[in-house]
């Protein structure tokens, strides 16, 4: 039995588009006796509050029946929002389409409610669990989460085992439709982990089929598997990149093992990813501009923006001030002219002294933090202004690292229409840049040895404002991503004074990080929807 493994890129709320493309892809494989597609592929994973338009879901139901025309003799297993008996609710469902009608729903039963996710607000749970008959073989078809829970231990999130109550019902093959956001090293020690488990726990193979693109801030890797009923990883779909994977069902057991190492440039296909899909599906623009500082993190945006856009997209803009060394503007245009595209430069020392006029009782500065910050505001006008006459996008640049303890300045670094390594720690962004420069010097050497600074006032460092970011790092990670408590960091080998130091900057900063551009997510825990913090509180 020909099995297809329909690794789709989806548009939110482009239901005509997603229809389209899903009847090509029927139309080409009329062989394949089952092709299956991810979680929500019909309107896009997440569609959010477009759910509670009526119109979107009577156009999600419309897209069902037009694609149940085009299937012949195969059975086609598409996710889609369907009507409950609840009044606002719906079910999130795997629609099993065959000869030209929908031969069974079955709707998702465990609704995470964590992290990104927000399913109880819109969805309902399946009351019941079935296995679905194809050509003798019965299958249990899942929807994601519903494959997660399948301890009946203490860690166990739901009270409902969807993968017990299918296996009891006589389920000989697992189906999975998925759409499981991406986060480094995600699939190596979380999602495989489940996969193999829920195989050899129940003796039964795994197809899962996982959704790829960016989504807002959202990156989808996709990574669709098959495992065998014995727990080993036997076929697996491209990483961020659509693709059809086809497999004999009967052969999966026989299939040899298939290794997989997630490394750091899984982190630069996610962001290239993230960047490209943001543009393109927004239809914003397709041009880029970046403000080149001349240290790591613009120069790894502006690579990321180069190989997601093109060269003759990004547009790089220089902006020094009487605090910029001359070694900065000579790295920024280096990195300009290894990429290939197009650089200026606009100093900005005569703004900077109309401000002194008007703040100071003479031109000379005060260099205080005032000063810093409109250095850094006077560099987002100049760039919004870029911007808005040429129809560019402005990235910012700003790292995980100084969002978390608000390094940054609002309306200046941080204004843009996209943050592309805000879920990047600053050791993190070196690792990115090194990978950059395997095969050859793109990021110019002494941007990767110098100290990182600000360049705001004269031989500033990162390092005057902030620890070291190899301790920095490690405890922002603790805090953030393992919701470690002060105690458990403490334990850690760092001093208690400076860990409640700098987890008092993180929520002091959570004002700034409610007005910053939206990032792309590559960590366990990022800020954003992901992480719903209150401004005003007293915790800390």
């Amino acid at each position: 039995m020909k099995v297809l493994l329909c690794q789709i890129n989806p548009i939110v709320g482009d239901i005509e588009g997603n229809t389209k493309k899903i009847i090509r892809i029927i139309k080409s494989h009329r062989d394949a006796k089952i092709l299956i597609f991810p979680e929500l592929a019909i309107c896009g994973y997440p569609p959010k509050d477009l759910l509670f338009q009526k119109d979107f879901i009577e156009a999600a139901y419309k897209a069902i029946e037009e694609i149940a025309k085009e299937v012949e003799d195969s059975f086609v297993v598409v996710g889609s929002p369907t009507k409950s008996h609840h009044v606002s609710k719906l079910f999130n469902s795997a629609i099993i389409l065959h000869q030209g009608k929908i031969e069974k729903i079955i709707h998702k039963t465990l609704l995470p409610s964590y992290d990104v996710f927000d399913e109880n607000r819109y969805f309902i749970p399946s009351p019941a669990r079935e296995v679905v008959t194809i050509e003798g073989i019965n299958f249990g078809i899942s929807i994601c989460e519903d494959i997660w829970n399948i301890n009946n231990d203490e860690n166990a999130m739901y009270d409902i085992n969807v993968l017990d109550e299918l296996s009891q019902k006589g389920a000989k093959v697992f189906i999975n439709l998925s759409a499981s956001p991406y986060h480094y090293t995600k699939l190596e020690t979380q999602r495989l982990k489940v996969l193999k488990e829920a195989a050899t726990k129940y003796g039964t193979a795994v197809i899962y089929v996982n959704q790829v693109g960016g989504n807002d801030e959202l990156i989808f890797d996709g990574n669709s598997v098959v495992v065998s009923s014995d727990g080993r990883l036997v076929a697996k779909a491209k990483e961020f990149e659509e693709d059809i994977l086809e497999i004999k069902l009967e052969k999966i057991d026989k299939m040899p093992e298939v290794e997989i190492h997630e490394d750091i440039s899984w982190i630069k296909k996610a962001l290239v990813l993230g960047i490209r899909d943001y543009f393109e599906k927004t239809g914003i623009t397709k041009k880029a501009v970046v403000g080149l500082s001349g240290g790591i993190d613009s120069s790894v945006v502006c690579c990321l923006a180069v190989e997601a856009l093109g060269p003759e997209n990004v547009l790089g803009v220089a902006m020094p001030s009487r605090y910029s060394s001359e070694h900065s503007i000579k790295d920024a245009k280096s990195l300009a002219e290894n990429l290939g595209i197009e650089f200026r430069i606009y100093p900005i020392e005569d703004v900077f002294k109309a401000y002194l006029r008007m703040f100071n009782t003479s031109e000379m500065p005060l260099q205080d933090l005032a000063e810093e910050n409109i250095q850094a505001r006077i560099r987002g006008n100049i760039l919004m202004f870029i911007s808005n006459r040429e129809n560019r996008l402005v990235l910012t640049t700003g790292n995980k690292s100084e969002l978390a303890v608000g390094y940054c300045t609002l309306y200046g670094d941080m204004a843009g229409g996209l943050a592309v390594i805000s879920d990047l720690p600053k050791m993190l962004v070196y690792e990115l840049a090194r990978y950059i420069n395997r095969e050859r010097e793109i990021i110019p050497h002494n941007v990767l040895v110098k100290p990182p600074s600000a360049e705001l006032r004269p031989n500033q460092k990162d390092t005057d404002s902030l620890p070291p970011y190899e301790i920095l790092d490690p405890i922002l990670v603790a805090y953030i991503e393992e919701l470690k408590s002060v105690d458990e960091i403490v334990q850690m080998g760092y001093p208690k004074d400076l860990v409640l130091k700098i987890i008092k900057m993180v929520e002091r900063a959570e004002y700034k990080r409610k007005q910053a551009a939206p990032g792309l997510k590559v960590t366990s825990k990022a800020f954003g929807f992901g992480r719903r913090m209150p401004i005003v509180q007293r915790w800390v």
